[in-house]
């Protein structure tokens, strides 16, 4: 067997870490894939919350809480009346069951039971109640009356995920969390102590908890956060190699951002807590940053840390949990100017408080969520543009001004000139390092890049491809991008824009993030020193990405998947009714 031999114990663990080279990548992408198909397959379930009676006998359902009536063919509920404007009325519902209509700046107007409504306010409108869109008239009823199914409202499949069970799909990703755990064991030799086994034993321990609870809430979708301890499972790989001794510490850190993570979910799932309470939040997360603007410690450039008894961390990093609350908001005030203008202006604050602490990689995921929020809210890309123009002209005042910055753009292509000074040291060490691992990698503990400094954090991927391979790296890769991706999906039947937005840009600071983090190592992009996430080592970035994941687990309107359930949802093939009473949206 290639010189190992068999007969001795060094022999036998030396073939068992062998053999887990190439089996590793297996479970991985069975446990990624399975999630994928799952969530970017699974039907998500059609709510009919009331109905629109149309002059012709025909009835518009209305699917979310909030819908757009107008001529575009984008409105949720589209007419083709030529007086109607693109977007002439939304029809809204409240968590208590109460619906308003808004006049959204149309040319007809909008009267509610032959009352005018004026753009703002909006009327109230009870089951039965007429609309009057210019010379449009709408009978509005209410879900809450007994009324028959549309064609369109049959039941889905049994099973909405299809025959990959949440549970199987855990089980792999156990089988692929023990091979981590094993190979990490005897890699450390007579180095070992019991953090090691300790730890991966919590991980199996902390998921399998995680899964209970789900069941035990009457849930079912478990995909996303499989994904997310799979990527904890390759970042906890990583941690044995490089900083053992922390490893009790990273436990800890993933059992409070799974705590957060849940927490986050049970506060979203009432929505008009969240809306209320959302800018309360937005303003705590400025505080931060002021407070550690003014009071933070300088490490390795950036004054990006605060201490308090000895604990440090990283205020920027739940600030982003903070930032997606202030920017999602429900459709009555997205058409405010004045709501927007005060978003714009509070992410404004962040990036350049951001700035000031020379964190410009945070500042550069700030901006980019910015961006996304901003073209939800807008639907204009002439202010995304706008955007992206002022801040190119920023950053290029920036970076005439500071000269780290300068130094950084000016080292970008150009690693391998500078292998030994501080703009290519890190890449060119990091991208031989990937290049030596292969498909499979040299096995867990067997590297050399954990030397380097930053080795599991900013340059994770490159260890990530050194030590488990390329497979198991861009498994790690997909895994983000499915979680991502399901965001964008699951906004088309989400109830409420809040969702939608919140879920988009969570998303999008996790996937722009990885971005970052993957090609700034490769030289690829400027390095900026931003976490992978999930798996760099860290508290602070490992608990606020568990916190963003919670707004797109809210998003997920599968039934029996969500946070927040839908009303008429469907279990075992049978319809279901959540909840009790006017507020039957949770369970």
């Amino acid at each position: 067997m290639g010189g190992i031999g068999l007969g001795s114990a060094d022999g036998i663990l030396s073939y068992i870490t062998l053999v887990l080279r190439y089996v590793l990548p297996i479970p991985a992408l069975l446990v990624v894939a399975r999630c994928a198909v799952s969530l970017l397959c699974g039907k998500h379930g059609d709510a009919t919350w009331g109905y629109l009676s149309l002059p012709n006998g025909a009835r518009v359902p209305l699917r979310h809480w909030e819908n757009i009536i107008g001529r575009a063919r984008d409105a949720d509920c589209h007419m083709s009346y030529p007086s109607l404007s693109r977007s002439h009325a939304a029809v809204i519902r409240d968590s208590a069951g109460a619906w308003r209509v808004y006049d959204l700046g149309s040319k007809g107007g909008v009267r509610v039971n032959g009352e005018s409504v004026a753009p703002g306010p909006g009327h109230d409108i009870k089951s039965g109640g007429l609309i009057d869109l210019g010379s449009v008239q709408l009978v509005f009823v209410s879900s809450d009356d007994e009324l028959p199914p549309l064609a369109g409202d049959a039941p889905p499949p049994r099973n909405w995920a299809g025959k990959i069970k949440p549970g199987a799909t855990a089980a792999l990703l156990t089988e692929f969390q023990l091979m981590l755990g094993i190979q990490a064991c005897i890699a450390k030799a007579d180095a070992l102590t019991a953090a090691v086994p300790f730890a991966f034993a919590s991980l199996i321990a902390i998921m399998w908890f995680c899964y209970a609870m789900t069941r035990a809430m009457g849930r079912q979708g478990f995909e996303i956060e499989t994904l997310a301890f799979f990527l904890c499972s390759v970042g906890l790989s990583a941690a044995a190699s490089s900083a053992p001794e922390a490893l009790l510490r990273q436990t800890g850190f993933l059992a409070f951002g799974v705590f957060l993570f849940f927490a986050v979910g049970w506060f979203l799932r009432d929505l008009n807590r969240a809306v209320r309470l959302r800018w309360p939040i937005g303003a705590l997360g400025a505080v931060m940053l002021a407070i550690n603007l003014a009071l933070g410690t300088t490490a390795f450039g950036a004054k990006n840390w605060l201490q308090i008894g000895g604990v440090s961390f990283q205020p920027s990093e739940f600030v982003k949990i903070a930032f997606v609350f202030a920017g999602a908001a429900t459709l009555d005030r997205l058409f405010a100017k004045r709501n927007l203008l005060l978003f714009i202006a509070y992410a404004g604050a962040c990036v350049t408080a951001l700035a000031a602490m020379r964190d410009f990689g945070s500042a550069l995921v700030f901006f980019s969520a910015f961006l996304i929020i901003a073209f939800i809210r807008s639907g204009d890309a002439a202010t995304v543009f706008l955007s992206v123009g002022a801040a190119a002209f920023a950053g290029v005042l920036a970076a005439s001004a500071r000269s780290h910055i300068a130094a950084r753009f000016g080292s970008w292509g150009h690693a391998w000139e500078n292998t030994d000074a501080a703009g290519g040291f890190q890449q060119t060490r990091a991208m031989a390092a990937a290049a030596s691992g292969g498909l499979f990698g040299v096995g867990s503990g067997n590297g050399w890049l954990w030397r380097v400094f930053a080795a599991d954090t900013d340059l994770v991927f490159a260890m990530t491809c050194e030590e488990l391979g390329l497979v198991i790296a861009i498994a790690s890769v997909l895994a983000i991008t499915a979680i991502s991706a399901f965001a964008v999906r699951a906004a088309a039947s989400a109830r409420s824009s809040f969702y939608v937005i919140g879920a988009c840009a969570a998303a999008s600071i996790l996937l722009f993030q990885s971005a970052l983090n993957v090609l700034g190592s490769n030289d690829l992009l400027p390095f900026t020193g931003v976490t992978l996430p999930f798996i760099s080592r860290g508290g602070s970035s490992l608990i606020s990405c568990w916190g963003l994941l919670a707004f797109i687990k809210a998003s997920d309107t599968r039934p029996g998947a969500s946070f927040a359930a839908v009303r008429g949802g469907w279990q075992n093939g049978e319809p279901k009714s959540f909840g009790g009473g006017t507020s039957d949206d949770t369970y």
